[in-house]
């Protein structure tokens, strides 16, 4: 059965009914998901909550194939996870799902610019059209000046930054996040997540984002509450009054460049992004100095 709304006009990327996942067997059996159950709506970001070994890397890995429930089923835009062989599964991790890890995942021998073409390269993106989203990605995380750069030359901040424009740069379906500042300071952290805010609006995809972060949890569309293995509350998210139009200090999006909706520094309309020279974006920075 495909999902096809969420209650309104709003299309459903993830739909996750009745999903139960333990390791081990007999006494020393882990019930990591207990009959979890949600739907995320096309374009929104959801934050999923929950203290340590409450569920919320599992889950996350069930959603994008990375692992199989024992019960119940996943859908990702509108494919059965759970029905799918490896290759199928390979396939939707290539083509619909991208991930952001706690760790970076950055390949260390690799430059910035190198990092963020990788998934380009796997699914054969021609070379020019491969350097244009690049270079375009990296623009809009602030960081146009380090393509030449590798992680090790990179501070935390700056290597988060590159792991989203990889992740973003396949232009998936659906992005999945697992505690994408645990590593970063408290200042850095507040920057990246208005950043993966404002670049999954502009970009339209959808995003399931495990975090204790308070700073998501108040961008976030809905929140999710896991306690141990189950789904306990779903919240309604506080971002429209939360996220300005422009940037914070420090913090770089992307806009179409659309004179009838600028009024000079304060406010430019974010919309759908059409994909074609970077020239028809400008970034957008707000100095707190």
């Amino acid at each position: 059965m495909t999902s096809q709304s969420d209650g309104g006009d709003r299309a459903v990327m993830v739909d996750v009914r009745d999903v139960t996942r333990t390791y081990g067997s007999g006494p020393a059996a882990a019930a990591a998901l207990r009959g979890v159950t949600f739907a995320i709506g096309a374009g929104r970001l959801v934050a999923l909550r929950g203290r340590s070994g409450s569920g919320k890397t599992t889950l996350l890995n069930v959603v994008g194939g990375l692992d199989s429930p024992d019960g119940g089923t996943v859908q990702v835009a509108g494919q059965d996870v759970t029905g799918m062989s490896e290759r199928t599964r390979m396939r939707l991790r290539r083509e619909t799902v991208a991930y952001i890890f706690q760790s970076f995942g950055l390949l260390p021998v690799l430059s910035a610019a190198e990092n963020v073409g990788v998934p380009l390269r796997i699914a054969g993106v021609a070379a020019r059209e491969r350097e244009e989203r690049v270079a375009l990605m990296l623009s809009i995380v602030g960081l146009g000046d380090h393509t030449r750069q590798r992680p090790g030359e990179l501070s935390g901040g700056q290597q988060q930054r590159v792991a989203i424009a990889r992740a973003l740069a396949s232009r998936p379906k659906l992005l999945l996040a697992d505690e994408p500042t645990g590593q970063l300071d408290q200042e850095t952290g507040k920057q990246i997540m208005r950043l993966l805010r404002a670049v999954v609006r502009s970009e339209g995809v959808t995003a399931l984002v495990a975090t204790h972060d308070p700073v998501l949890i108040d961008l976030a569309d809905e929140v999710l509450q896991l306690q141990d293995g189950k789904i306990t509350a779903s919240l309604a998210g506080r971002h429209e009054a939360q996220l300005p139009a422009v940037c914070q200090a420090g913090q770089a999006i992307y806009a179409r460049v659309d004179r009838s909706t600028s009024t000079g520094k304060g406010t430019v309309a974010l919309t759908s992004p059409v994909y074609t020279s970077p020239s028809r974006y400008r970034l957008l920075a707000e100095s707190s100095r």
